[in-house]
């Protein structure tokens, strides 16, 4: 799908017939290993994906932001002085957080028409909701002449998520959409916002993600649970030594300290973030050296930790990891994203990727009743403005 497709197909169906519209992309994102360190401070590694989200705009003289969507049937007609408003739990929450966010920074608003289109697979934590928030934020900064950096709108998404749609998360995803660079990865110090573009050079294997697509409810709540858990961890480590996060600790330290831990599920939690943190490190240094069968295995130990230590996985992750696991020449694979559904992310010999789909595919329907999808990863762009 292009921007001239966009607007064609769909535009004209929501709004009067098209005229002076721009029209914005936002990919989505898979993370190869790093997961659930962003919010502890620590280092991840996701690029960006060639699917995401369409936004097609135009600005009016009336004082009423109009957003509708081609994915789902709600569509809203804002007054421009209640864009501070959440409307249940809808998706126009996220391009409303942005809003707010901008507003707080001195935007004032004008009138205008948001048609979204996204062709990231629902619920599938390839993040739809950085993708809205970076496709709404770099289009407003456009439109509005607002000049913020790229790091900025950035920062502005990870806020509207974590202040208005009521997720803690962290920044690896408004990050990875919004600086992702074709055929590159991004090795992320969520701390300090340090980062590094590290070419994909795979050599005869591919990425390949299967859905699970099983609906993840649970997913915010859950997420929300697991930031909590981890500074608890944080305030009883301080006693043995001062940290803000996890991710300041080493493995060597982590384990000195540990026992000042109680808890003993708080335990796992901080145990999975010191080790994972560890894994990005490890992992990136084995891309760069070429030592794919190395990557591999630390995707199958981050994927070991979110499940045995985190608890983030469940029957249906669980099933396409070991099902996949079985396939020769599939040398890692591992959940990507917050869990409980989702996506998982493996990395896979050229020749086995039809065999791994038509072996696990079945095995996974029989155990779990859910149909996977499969896509072979390609490596995109981050968030721009698209010239028809």
């Amino acid at each position: 799908m292009n921007s001239a497709v966009v607007k064609r197909n769909f535009f004209s169906r929501y709004f009067r017939p098209e005229e002076e519209v721009q029209i914005y992309f936002s990919p989505g994102r898979v993370n190869l290993i790093g997961e659930h360190t962003d919010y502890n401070g620590g280092f991840v590694f996701p690029c960006a994906l060639s699917f995401g989200t369409f936004l097609v705009c135009r600005q009016t003289t009336d004082p009423v932001i109009k957003m509708a969507t081609t994915n789902f049937d709600f569509s809203a007609e804002i007054s421009i002085d209640k864009l501070h408003e959440k409307i249940g739990e809808e998706w126009v929450n996220y391009p409303l957080g942005i809003f707010n966010e901008l507003i707080a920074r001195g935007l004032k608003p004008g009138g205008l028409e948001m048609l979204f289109s996204g062709n990231i697979p629902n619920s599938a934590g390839l993040s739809s909701s950085a993708s809205i928030e970076l496709v709404t934020a770099v289009a407003l900064n456009d439109l509005y002449g607002l000049d913020f950096d790229r790091i900025e709108l950035i920062k502005i998404g990870r806020a509207a998520e974590n202040n208005f749609v009521g997720v803690n998360c962290g920044i690896m995803d408004q990050f990875a959409v919004g600086m992702g660079k074709k055929d590159h990865a991004i090795f992320l110090n969520c701390d300090t916002l340090e980062y590094n573009m590290v070419p994909i050079q795979l050599e005869g294997y591919k990425l390949v993600i299967a859905n699970t697509n099983k609906s993840r409810g649970l997913a915010d709540s859950k997420y929300n649970e697991r930031v909590a858990e981890c500074q608890k961890a944080v305030m009883q480590l301080s006693q043995g030594k001062p940290i803000g996060h996890l991710a300041q600790l080493s493995t060597r330290e982590f384990i000195e300290y540990q026992h000042l831990i109680k808890d003993p599920v708080v335990l796992k939690r901080a145990r999975h973030v010191v080790t994972e943190n560890e894994r990005v490190i490890q992992a990136v240094m084995a891309l760069k050296a070429g030592a794919l069968y190395e990557f591999g295995e630390l995707m199958n130990a981050s994927h070991d930790s979110l499940r045995d230590d985190y608890e983030v996985t469940g029957i249906e992750l669980d099933t396409l990891v070991e099902e996949g696991r079985k396939i020769k020449g599939l040398i890692g694979s591992r959940m990507t994203g917050a869990g409980f559904g989702g996506c998982t992310v493996s990395l896979i010999r050229d020749e086995a990727i039809n065999t791994y789909i038509e072996t696990v595919g079945p095995a996974y329907q029989k155990k779990t009743g859910y149909t996977a999808d499969f896509y072979v990863a390609e490596i995109g762009n981050g968030a721009s403005r698209l010239e028809d």
